[in-house]
């Protein structure tokens, strides 16, 4: 923070030298924030409000406005309340891009937002929800083909603006009324598309990376499928359909590349005529400039690769009545590669094999069993047959004890 209040004398908000990430959607980089004279250039500000509408307003009280200020506008009726997310320079190239028809449309900045202004506009933000849901259900009571995806109050709270999605022509006048009878604000109604819709939800593209139209894409150009023939995409419509359920606005930023790549290669139909033989194309490498060239015309057969500029050569010369040798501009020969057998080096059987060897396993591991009961049972028929002699032993042994005793007589102790 010292360096950044050391370049710019920014210890407010967001700002972190005027070009890092800010918690806001579609942020602009400012790369001339550290630029001396900058902010004075122009008298213009860029100011955000919720969701991705943003708007550009005249700083008339020379206000020191910096990247994350909260300032009061002027509005139509009363003010609202918004962050400044960017100044300098970028601002009128940014209006450039808004296309905005009148310099009339460019308002003025009041002041920096009191703590007034900003209790009136939590109080304002605070209904949001509860009257998106009730208006729901009131579009609903009126069966208007619509779904209203988001409210958005003023600043002051005097108006509200509707944010819908539909696909025809809706005749909401009945609604309006209603509205303004239930909320008694002043309404507006704006329909949006399945783009915006997406990007005022946010999300995570395939890409790993946040949505465009969540945090820099503004406006919106139309996307065709003729743009992913140019690219050689496959024509799967799961993989070309984004998160609105429509083609991606990525399919378009490489486009302009792939069709300028696309000139230096030779045409399609044009045929290599060599002493082999004729090569009809098959696929290309268009970033690459590589063309593969195959012996037959719908199949891939003896597939040979060369550059681009190789292959105008070959044209040039065909052209002139020449046939070169071969494709390569050494004049060598490909080596044709024999055709690999997965399955040379593996037997059909080979499962049975294991069947069986697992079945012997089995079989040997049941004999084993058998053969450990069978010791057992000898070991403890033994060892029973040992206790029993030992006990007839300790019998007899008793009995002949008994038998040795002597027996004494009253005449004999006499």
């Amino acid at each position: 923070m010292k360096n950044c209040n050391l370049c710019t004398g920014c210890d407010r908000g967001l700002c972190h030298a005027g070009v890092g990430r800010q918690d806001k959607q579609l942020n602009t980089y400012d790369w001339l924030a550290d630029v001396p004279g900058n902010a004075e250039s122009t008298d213009l500000v860029e100011v955000q409000f919720k969701n991705t509408r943003k708007a550009y307003y005249h700083n008339v009280n020379n206000l020191d406005l910096q990247k994350g200020d909260v300032v009061a506008v002027e509005a139509n009726p009363g003010h609202d309340i918004g962050v400044v997310t960017l100044t300098g320079r970028l601002v009128n190239l940014q209006i450039k891009k808004a296309n905005l028809k009148s310099a009339d449309d460019i308002k003025r900045v009041y002041r920096l937002a009191k703590p007034v202004d900003m209790e009136k506009y939590r109080e304002a933000k605070s209904r949001e929800h509860g009257t998106m849901i009730q208006s729901r259900q009131i579009a609903k009571d009126l069966n208007l083909q619509m779904k209203i995806g988001d409210v958005e109050y003023q600043g002051d709270g005097n108006k509200a603006i509707f944010y819908y999605i539909a696909d025809e022509r809706v005749d909401f006048r009945q609604l309006i009324k209603v509205l303004a009878d239930t909320f008694h604000v002043r309404i507006e109604m704006k329909q949006i598309g399945a783009r915006q819709e997406a990007g005022r939800i946010g999300g995570t593209g395939p890409c790993g990376r946040e949505l465009c139209c969540a945090t820099w894409m503004k406006s919106f150009s139309s996307v065709s499928t003729n743009a992913a023939r140019i690219q050689d995409i496959s024509l799967n419509p799961q993989k070309l359909a984004g998160m609105c359920a429509k083609l991606k606005c990525c399919l378009n930023y490489e486009v302009d590349d792939y069709m300028e790549a696309s000139r230096r290669l030779p045409h399609k139909d044009v045929v290599l005529e060599t002493q082999d033989g004729e090569y009809y194309l098959f696929k290309s490498d268009i970033l690459a400039g590589m063309c593969s060239y195959s012996t037959d015309k719908n199949l891939a057969a003896n597939i040979e690769t060369i550059t681009a500029a190789r292959a105008r050569e070959v044209i040039a010369m065909n052209k002139r009545g020449e046939k070169p040798q071969s494709l390569h501009p050494d004049g060598t020969v490909k080596e044709e590669k024999k055709p690999v057998d997965l399955l040379a080096d593996t037997d059909v059987s080979r499962f049975d094999k294991t069947r069986k060897k697992k079945k012997t396993q089995r079989r040997d591991r049941r004999r084993d069993e058998g053969k450990g009961e069978e010791n057992r049972r000898q070991n403890r028929s033994s060892r029973q047959s040992r206790q029993d002699r030992n006990v007839e032993g300790k019998q007899s042994g008793n009995n002949v004890q008994d038998q040795t005793i002597p027996v004494v007589r009253k005449d004999d102790e006499k």
